[in-house]
């Protein structure tokens, strides 16, 4: 009794000790929300080797998707509102904390998602030096600031359509149908700074996405080399490490800037019929209350011998978005996005303009966000060639999110 008495004073002691240390070192690993050095409930050893740190996120979200005539039957009632109503897009338990000084690890599930993806994070990271580390596991691909981003700290609800939309290929193709951003995913990855500015990540993963935790990959026919995602970044930070948020009431009063180069290659991906190769600029910026962030991408997909298809297709899309914070806990934001989703060898663009507006409830972990993105067409040849570049994606959509984190 006398031995469980002193663990329990020692963990208090801890649990003390990290409170009472500097509010401005944040720990934002976990990809998921920011820990402030001032949270309770966390335990640390004396000598800081040792530290668990769980962590909670929950998302409601109300939802409203208008859209246009084109691919809706009236035959079968077929409304142009739909997919509206409340949802659940994350209910995210984990932990997170070092061990021996040099390894860090985090483990989340998202109890809103079932199959491969009720696994959001499992990973474990190994960094002896500055120079270098290693990160085995699952968890977010590096490529996309907007990906890359703490869940809990984008500046809008939804993630840029650029990234997210399926592209259109020729109805013969439509099995086809990738899109530009990566996420989460299994592998390994080497990473570190170089000298006082740059940073490099590296990394192999499988390429299937964040729904498949096995290893179901190959050898490629074309090039007999493993069928993976080889993926790599590169960042170029002056003014110190820039935070993976776009908005925390928390850090108004710093200056960061960071530029980013990533390329990517997915092997036989999309059932082993096409080879993706990805290319992204990514810049952002955090000037006391402002935040100012870009992104341009682009995709070749070309497809492997066995399909015996000698056509290769071509897309690129970005946006560029900001964000002030007009009183110490509230924020409004906007945001241009476009994508060429019928690829290069079609005119025609998709621009999808949206504003937003984030509130902080003060000392609750609570924040109110809500935005609104309008679905515009420009540059077709043909009214056909427009009215399929956005089937499938809203014309109105409109969304008010309720978040929670601890």
């Amino acid at each position: 009794m006398k031995t469980l008495y002193i663990a329990a004073i020692a963990a208090l002691c801890s649990l003390t000790a990290a409170a009472q240390t500097d509010n401005t070192t944040f720990d934002a690993d976990n990809g998921v929300v920011t820990i402030g050095a001032d949270r309770m409930f966390q335990i640390e050893s004396k000598d800081g080797k040792f530290s668990f740190k769980p962590y909670l996120m929950l998302q409601t979200t109300g939802n409203y998707n208008y859209y246009d005539d084109e691919g809706l039957d009236k035959a079968y009632n077929q409304d142009n509102v739909a997919n509206s109503g409340f949802s659940f897009p994350y209910a995210v338990l984990g932990f997170t904390g070092k061990a021996y000084s040099m390894v860090t690890y985090n483990l989340s599930v998202n109890a809103a998602k079932s199959g491969g993806d009720l696994l959001q994070q499992a990973w474990f990271d190994v960094r002896p030096t500055r120079g270098f580390g290693l990160k085995v596991g699952k968890f977010k691909t590096p490529f996309s600031h907007a990906y890359l981003t703490t869940l809990g700290e984008t500046l809008m609800p939804q993630l840029p359509t650029s990234l997210t939309a399926s592209t259109i290929m020729p109805y013969a193709l439509n099995a086809v149908t990738p899109h530009i951003g990566t996420g989460f995913d299994l592998g390994l990855m080497a990473h570190g700074n170089i000298g006082k500015w740059w940073g490099y990540e590296a990394g192999l993963f499988n390429g299937t996405g964040s729904s498949i935790n096995t290893a179901s990959k190959t050898l490629s026919d074309d090039w007999h080399i493993p069928s993976l995602l080889y993926a790599t970044r590169f960042t170029w930070a002056p003014m110190g490490a820039m935070p993976a948020t776009q908005g925390n009431p928390n850090m108004l009063h710093l200056n960061r800037l960071q530029l980013a180069a990533s390329a990517s290659i997915n092997v036989e991906s999309e059932s082993e019929s096409t080879n993706d190769t990805r290319l992204g600029l990514e810049a952002s910026w955090l000037y006391n209350k402002l935040y100012l962030g870009g992104e341009l991408y682009y995709m070749h997909v070309g497809f492997t011998d066995r399909q015996k298809i000698n056509d290769s297709f071509n897309y690129w899309g970005g946006y560029v978005q900001g964000g002030y914070f007009v009183a110490p806990q509230a924020q409004i934001a906007l945001r241009y996005d476009f994508l060429d989703r019928n690829g290069t060898g079609k005119d025609g663009m998709l621009n999808m303009p949206a504003v937003g507006f984030n509130y902080f409830i003060k000392g609750t972990g609570l924040k109110l966000s809500a935005m609104y993105q309008y679905t515009g067409r420009t540059g077709h040849d043909t009214q056909l060639d427009r009215d399929n570049d956005d089937l499938g994606l809203t014309k109105h959509s409109a969304c008010l999110m309720l978040q929670y984190t601890f």
